[in-house]
């Protein structure tokens, strides 16, 4: 079964029957280390693909590093926007990227983190805030890049970094 149907049912099991808020998804801690590890193992096998070339043109990945003390102060609102922006120019960069590859290890390696990274932006395009809804149009922090595997790190470290602190940090509110 392709990946992303895999992740859509998982997100589907985990919501609370009636509850607007992927609730169980954030409550459930197994999960978010699940999504890093295939965040880790996406990115191995990537860079175990031989002879990926340099892309052609560059794309333009965000700046996902954090600091935590920085990250702690900020509103859920805040951490949510900054994430959906890192994801929405993570996954465009990703769509430009597999323009490019025409090697088939690198082209399905590109096509699943397509799946894993639109994934969470649409989950999280399903959280509501009292300031409404998410609209694209944001500017994150970025780089150019030509290396595909800067892709699957960039992935990785949003996974790993902010995405499971914010999803940490709702855990407090919505998991007691």
């Amino acid at each position: 079964s392709p990946p992303g149907l895999l992740l859509l049912t998982s997100f589907l099991l985990h919501m609370e029957e009636g509850h607007a808020g992927p609730t169980q998804l954030v409550c459930d801690n197994r999960l978010i280390q699940k999504y890093i590890r295939e965040a880790k193992d996406m990115e191995n096998r990537a860079g175990q693909c031989q002879a990926l070339p340099a892309l052609n043109y560059t794309v333009v990945l965000p700046l996902v590093d954090l600091s935590l003390q920085q990250w702690k102060s900020k509103p859920h609102e805040t951490k949510w926007q900054e994430i959906l922006c890192d994801l929405a120019l993570l996954v465009g960069a990703v769509a430009g990227a597999q323009g490019q590859v025409t090697e088939d290890c690198g082209t399905r390696q590109l096509s699943q983190l397509y799946q894993h990274a639109n994934f969470f932006l649409l989950l999280l395009q399903t959280f509501s805030w009292e300031a409404g809804p998410w609209e694209q149009g944001c500017s994150p922090r970025s780089k150019e890049q030509t290396h595909i595997t800067s892709i699957f790190l960039t992935y990785r470290q949003l996974v790993q970094g902010k995405l499971r602190f914010f999803f940490h940090d709702l855990a407090k509110d919505l998991c007691k």
